[in-house]
């Protein structure tokens, strides 16, 4: 079997870190494993299936005989790096904002339109996190019904927003139940000039605001899902919390269909999909819960039921873990359905 030279450039960061680990889990067929990141990381060494490696600093000249590269630590980065990559030879995925809405780049979610990876020009997209996490859940049902309109509310997990959300939903937590002052300083966003609890609390704004009152992570929902779909004409229409939970993300789909579906035949459907667990037993007290699924690679569904106030409606509640099927996963399952196909 063939082997690939591997960059993985934002190594040190969550989901850079999950890169590491996945390649283990998935036997990826390794031959060298390059740990990329900023200068200030250059010099940390980071446990990986060949061994210890040391992180190096990421320039335009990191990528000489690697084969794949992927991406993730921040659009100005892979805008900077990215092209770089792709004239040393190398495929990057990229897991960033930078490329995702650029027509000659295709945004791909492997469970929905691996096909579109085929037509890459050395530089294919992974989708918004929440975005994957709804198209895996969704597929299924837009193939047998079509799908009309989608309203979907996110319950985001801190780790979204990185490494200092987390570490302030532990600090702000502690103060609370302590009695003491909470200092926020981290969410919506670091440099947002007012900050917000999110200990006990939601927060409902991630990112920056854009126009209709709509945050850039609602309307990545939008366009990103248009354009995997390849179905511009889907209404959609988002709003994206985040929420005092650590890991994998929530949300609320109200689905209407082109043609009727009922719960029970919606229920068949993602039972056979590729990608997703159904979860879904009320009656028993199951049903998706964030604190239960992270670490799991699977799109979780449950509370499937028809919406009483229309015709061809259906309620989903979908949890995935945004670090794995929402980013790092999913990349990886790209570059394994090149290389399975021959095209790598």
């Amino acid at each position: 079997m063939k082997r690939y030279t591997v960059a993985i450039v934002g190594a040190t960061g969550a989901v850079g870190r999950e890169f590491v680990t996945l390649l283990g889990e998935r036997r990826f067929p390794l031959k060298h494993l390059k740990l990329l990141a900023s200068s200030r990381s250059a010099g940390t060494t980071i446990e990986t299936s060949l061994g210890p490696v040391v992180v190096e600093e990421a320039t335009s000249e990191s990528f000489d005989g690697v084969d794949v590269a992927f991406f993730s630590a921040g659009a100005s980065v892979s805008r900077e790096l990215a092209p770089a990559a792709v004239r040393s030879g190398a495929l990057v995925i990229d897991n960033t904002s930078a490329f995702r809405l650029d027509p000659e780049v295709p945004l791909v979610v492997p469970e929905v339109n691996i096909e579109a990876a085929h037509k890459h020009k050395g530089l294919i997209s992974n989708p918004n996190c929440s975005t994957i996490i709804m198209a895996v859940a969704i597929k299924p049902i837009y193939d047998r019904a079509g799908i009309k309109r989608i309203v979907v509310s996110t319950y985001q997990a801190v780790s979204g927003a990185g490494a200092r959300a987390v570490a302030a939903l532990e600090e702000e937590t502690r103060r609370y139940l302590a009695s003491e002052p909470v200092e926020p300083s981290v969410l919506p966003y670091s440099s947002a000039p007012v900050h917000h609890q999110i200990a006990f609390n939601l927060i409902p704004h991630i990112d920056v605001f854009e126009e209709m009152g709509y945050t850039k992570e609602e309307w990545k929902m939008v366009r990103e899902t248009r354009k995997i779909m390849s179905d511009p004409n889907i209404a959609i229409t988002a709003t994206t919390v985040r929420v005092p939970v650590f890991r994998c993300h929530a949300e609320s789909l109200n689905i209407e269909t082109e043609v009727k579906l009922t719960a029970s035949e919606a229920r068949t459907l993602l039972s056979h999909a590729p990608g997703v667990c159904v979860m879904d037993d009320p009656a028993q007290f199951v049903y998706p819960m964030p604190a239960y699924l992270a670490g799991r690679n699977e799109v979780f569904v449950g509370r499937i039921r028809e919406d009483n106030s229309i015709e061809r409606g259906l309620n989903l509640w979908v949890v995935g873990d945004q670090i794995r099927k929402g980013a790092a996963l999913n990349a990886v399952q790209i570059a394994e359905h090149l290389i399975a196909e021959g095209l790598l």
